[in-house]
């Protein structure tokens, strides 16, 4: 490990005790959920945490992480493997609760805007070549918000800061209320996407890397 990814690792640790402390939302439910501290070229962005993740902090621990790693187990990288390498991150990091209507509440423009100081930090220290927004709120942070059968299966690029760039593939949220990936065209396009994936310099990185 070099000195600078040392320095970033010790930062990360920095801005996750602060991330821990945070209660800036008054209706969202903590504590706030973060991965492990990972400086990595991978980097994905899921949407906010539910009941499970809060309970367990740790990131997509239940049904829907369990469709998520099954994915990515499929391009050569399982659950244990992924956690260990590349930086989890969120839009917003407490559950948001839920919706009246049915299923967890979205959280609002404020929340959202008040939790984005979380995710920026962590891909400023972490520099990813490869970024991947899991879900219609993530995709949206880095994009104009469009469809998803307009932005899946495609990669994009994203400015990160002067002079770093980043490469963006956006995956649909693994969600057991969805069904845009079990049906086409989702599901032609998310094979599309992990396929993408795979073939990505940084994915390969993470495939890899010795284990520890």
């Amino acid at each position: 490990m070099t000195a600078d990814h040392a320095g970033r690792a010790e930062a990360l640790t920095h801005h996750y005790r602060q991330l821990i402390a945070c209660r800036s939302c008054p209706a969202m439910q903590g504590p706030p959920v973060h991965g492990e501290v990972v400086i990595s070229p991978v980097m994905m962005v899921g949407q906010a945490p539910g009941t499970r993740e809060i309970q367990q902090g740790r990131p997509f621990c239940w049904t829907a992480g369990k469709t998520l790693f099954r994915w990515f187990e499929s391009i050569g990288v399982d659950e244990s493997t992924f956690r260990r390498r590349v930086l989890m991150s969120a839009v917003c990091r407490c559950f948001p609760g839920k919706n009246p209507k049915g299923g967890d509440r979205v959280p609002d423009r404020g929340e959202v805007e008040r939790c984005e100081v979380w995710w920026r930090g962590e891909l400023e220290l972490s520099r990813p070549c490869l970024i991947i927004p899991v879900g219609k709120l993530a995709i949206a942070q880095f994009m104009p918000s469009r469809r998803l059968d307009e932005v899946v299966g495609e990669q994009w690029r994203f400015r990160v800061a002067q002079g770093l760039e980043a490469d963006l593939i956006p995956l649909p949220h693994p969600s057991g209320a969805s069904t845009w990936f079990k049906m086409e065209p989702g599901r032609q396009l998310l094979e599309r996407a992990l396929g993408l994936i795979d073939s990505h310099p940084a994915w390969h990185a993470i495939r890899a890397e010795p284990r520890a």
